[in-house]
This record gives C-alpha cells, structure tokens and sequence, in this order.
C-alpha cells in the first residue's frame, strides 16, 4: 500500500475518533490523533491480521498500553473490517462493544485488554517469550504514552525483555509531550527515552510519527535486528490533523462541543479531499 493510500485511511480514522468521542460526549482525542498514522501502518502494513479469522494463533499481536486512546485503535479496526464502522457513534454506550478502554473480550480484534497504565507492556513481553517458548513466527508490537512512562512497570518489562533477547518485540512510545497535567517536564519527565532504553538492551530508532516512509523503514528495520527487541520513538503532535487541538493539552481527555465537532470534521474533511486531488 502506498502513501497515499494509507494518509487516505488514517484521515477516515481521524473521523472515527471525532464521531466516536463527539457522540460519546467523553473520551481522548488528543492521544488518538497523535498515534493515528501508525497504527493506521501496522494494521494495513505490517501486520499479519485477518478479520475473517481474528483469533488465528499465528497472527501478529498489538497491546495498546495507552488503552485510553482506544478511539484511534477502534478506527483503525472498523477501516480493517472488525466490525461496522457504525458502531463508532456508540463509544462509550452501556450496551456497546466498544467501551473506554479496550476490551478483549467482546471486541473483535482487541487482543488484550488494557487502561491500566505501565501493564500493556508486560502483557505484550509476555506474549512475545510465549512466541519464543512456542517456536512460533508471529510478531507482538506495542504502544505506550511517553507520559505512561513514568510507571516504573514499564521499565521492569522493559528489562526483561531486552534480557530475554525478545527481537520479536516492537514497543512505540507516542512521544507527543503531553499528558493530563502538561508537559511531561512539568509532570515528572521520563526522559531521555533512547539511552534508558538502550541501557535495557533495546535497538533504538527515533522518527518522525507522521511519516509514513519513516514508520516504513523503522518497521522494517526492528524485523531485521536480530537478538533485540526494538523501541520506536516516534515524534508526534498530540491532536494531529485538528489545528485548535494540535499540541495543546487540554485535549487530553476532552470531548468537543456541536461547534468544536463541527469545525472539527470539516478541517480532516479538507484534508482528505486535499489528498484525493493528488
């Protein structure tokens, strides 16, 4: 798939996210919108993922330990074909699948449910030794908030695994800068990320999260490095693609007004149509 091909989605899941936090009248878009383009890669990309058959013991796995952007998670397996993209306006709903955190056992192509900040990680080592142990191919890739990085949990995981030797691993730390309270510095800063991790035994490669040839090769080169698992930091914007959201930490966890929707929607709406006329 080429790049266009993947803005063009990753724009239909900024919609998602929008109407699915509007219609919820809660939720994180900020977050969302900064790890819309690579989850949008993996899961159309990189992954080896059917819809038809979505318990496939050799399929890849994806552990969304920043479980409160499950809005940008959701998008992407409504676009894959997990269910119907309808079911986005009932985020959040009593009697809706698709709740505030990720759910495994009730929502199609969720393989592990997380909200807990610092657990994702471990889950997702623990599913990568399981690969090894098993002698199995598939892949376990994960995301984290920088901000989540301020749990020690991570840091445990991270240990084991480079200690383990877990190539099979790819953790994503969505470095936007922001989480609830403000800038990481002001919060308690888990920086710098690429020495910590390195120090952990990691292959460390830092992109651009908004680049789609950058999240290609970064990708391609955690397959090849052998003996390590990976850690991609990627640079982001938190609300990416909405100009009154795009670094500004009040959308966190923030649903927008009919105005704010509105205006929204028709600045992702412009954007996509820019990228029809290429």
């Amino acid at each position: 798939m080429d790049n266009l091909e993947l803005a063009k989605l990753a724009t239909e899941v900024r919609k998602s996210i929008l109407t699915g936090v509007y219609n919820a009248k809660s939720g994180h878009p900020g977050g969302s919108l900064s790890a819309t383009d690579m989850m949008t890669f993996l899961y159309f990309e990189e992954m080896n993922v059917d819809p038809k058959n979505p318990k496939d013991e050799n399929r890849d796995r994806f552990v969304l330990s920043k479980g409160h952007v499950a809005p940008a998670l959701y998008g992407v397996l409504a676009e894959k074909g997990f269910f119907d993209k309808e079911e986005i306006k009932r985020l959040r709903k009593p009697d809706s699948f698709l709740q505030g955190h990720p759910d495994m056992k009730h929502t199609p192509g969720v393989d592990m449910s997380s909200g807990s900040l610092g657990q994702g990680i471990s889950t997702a080592v623990g599913m990568a030794l399981a690969a090894k142990l098993d002698n199995k191919d598939y892949r376990v890739y994960t995301m984290l908030g920088d901000g989540e990085s301020e749990e020690g949990q991570v840091w445990e995981a991270a240990m084991f695994a480079g200690n383990r030797n877990l190539d099979n691993l790819v953790v994503i730390v969505d470095y936007n800068n922001l989480q609830i309270d403000g800038t990481l510095d002001e919060v308690c800063s888990p920086y710098p990320f690429a020495p910590k991790f390195e120090a952990f035994k990691f292959n460390v490669i830092s992109i651009d999260g908004h680049n789609f040839d950058e999240i290609r090769d970064a990708l391609k080169q955690a397959r090849e490095c052998k003996g390590k698992p990976t850690a991609i930091i990627m640079n982001t914007v938190k609300g990416k693609g909405v100009s009154f959201m795009e670094d500004n930490v009040s959308w966190h966890g923030s649903a927008p007004n009919d105005q704010q929707f509105e205006q929204a929607m028709e600045e992702i709406e412009k954007a996509g149509e820019a990228l029809c006329q290429k």
